[in-house]
């Protein structure tokens, strides 16, 4: 079973461990599919696209919500993701 560690992607982000193209491409992925459990970042941070977003009412709101700009609803996703903790097996 999977695991959480301590880090958010936030405090990975400042540390340079992942990047803006890291968090693109999750967000893209979740757009893509927003049942999908397991996205790997950087050097092998795995983030569960789907538990991250419906843990923030907000993300998942604004995701759902096409009445709201994409960039919008992106930028409430990218910020779930930060708050997330990576997972480890």
């Amino acid at each position: 079973m999977a695991e959480k560690t301590g880090a958010t992607f936030g405090d990975l982000y400042k540390a340079k461990s992942i990047t803006d193209g890291d968090l693109e491409a999750a967000v893209d992925a979740y757009f893509l599919d927003p049942t999908s459990s397991l996205f790997v970042m950087g050097e092998g941070h795995g983030v569960d696209l789907a538990a991250a977003v419906s843990a923030s009412l907000f993300a998942t709101e604004m995701a759902a919500d096409p009445k709201r700009k994409l960039a919008s609803r992106r930028a409430a996703v990218r910020s779930a993701i930060l708050l997330a903790r990576p997972v480890k097996d």
